[in-house]
């Protein structure tokens, strides 16, 4: 990929390939293929991978299987109970990923022009191609302006309350607050989100895309400087770490929601705009 993920035009690069697949992870991509045709079958139009392991830069015991499947119809509860099954087996299975997780879509969900700057950017420059007919085939090119960053990121006032939810939720269930164990999925979640969105907050001025999240997170703070916005910066820089090592804090979930995660969505609705509505 070149400098800022650009190419000589000034489109965003496709990241990830099967060729940056480590070593270690090529026998769990081998069996998703595998049993995402055993389990779908006609119904599906595509595949992709996402994520770390595409990169190329998946750690063995640390990092998860992320799969995007597009069916030819939109996805069923039958479809997403099938994708659980599947996840839970190849979790179970490879001790080289900590998760599976696999996103089900319809095809005409990708293509629709409400998608345009969202999933089907994710598609076209984020997914790697694992079976099927390559959706990006039928996708424009993109550039690294505000349309895409509110398209991609700006949603995050609507997301917040749904966070408290699944933060009060987990609490709910484990006791005392939650356990370290069932709080830091949330946490890395999270933590990668907000870091996400710091980045496509600043991304069109800084006119490039990674999905490097320490790179994200200093590309914000070149725009975002701890004299003017005070630990702004340092907050997003922490949240970096935690999107790679979380640990399962209670405090620093609350302090997602809020303080950096208000006024990161704020100041994103001030810059970029409002999100369109979803159905």
């Amino acid at each position: 990929m070149s400098k800022r993920g650009l190419d000589a035009l000034g489109y965003i690069e496709r990241e990830g390939s099967l060729g940056r697949v480590p070593k270690a992870f090529r026998p769990v991509v081998a069996a998703a293929r595998d049993r995402v045709l055993d389990v779908f079958g006609a119904r599906l139009h595509s595949a992709y991978l996402y994520g770390s392991i595409p990169r190329g830069t998946a750690r063995p015991g640390r990092s998860d299987l992320d799969l995007l499947l597009a069916l030819r119809e939109e996805p069923t509860e039958a479809d997403r109970a099938d994708a659980r099954t599947l996840d839970e087996a190849l979790d179970k299975e490879f001790a080289q990923i900590d998760g599976a997780g696999t996103l089900l879509v319809g095809r005409a969900q990708v293509l629709s022009d409400l998608e345009r700057h969202d999933l089907g950017w994710f598609v076209a420059c984020l997914c790697t191609p694992l079976l099927g007919e390559d959706l990006a085939e039928e996708l424009p090119r993109y550039r690294p302006d505000t349309l895409l960053a509110r398209e991609t990121n700006g949603d995050l006032a609507l997301l917040l309350p749904r966070w408290r939810e699944r933060i009060a939720r987990v609490a709910g269930v484990t006791g005392a607050g939650g356990s370290e164990e069932a709080l830091r999925p949330l946490v890395r979640h999270m933590s990668r989100h907000l870091v996400r969105t710091g980045f496509t907050l600043v991304m069109p001025r800084w006119n490039g895309w990674t999905s490097n999240l320490t790179e994200m997170a200093e590309v914000f703070a070149a725009y975002y400087p701890e004299r003017d916005h005070p630990r702004r910066a340092a907050r997003l820089r922490e949240a970096a770490v935690l999107g790679h090592e979380p640990v399962g804090d209670r405090a620093v979930l609350r302090s997602y929601v809020d303080d950096l995660g208000p006024w990161l969505a704020e100041e994103y609705a001030r810059v970029h705009g409002v999100k369109n509505p979803r159905p």
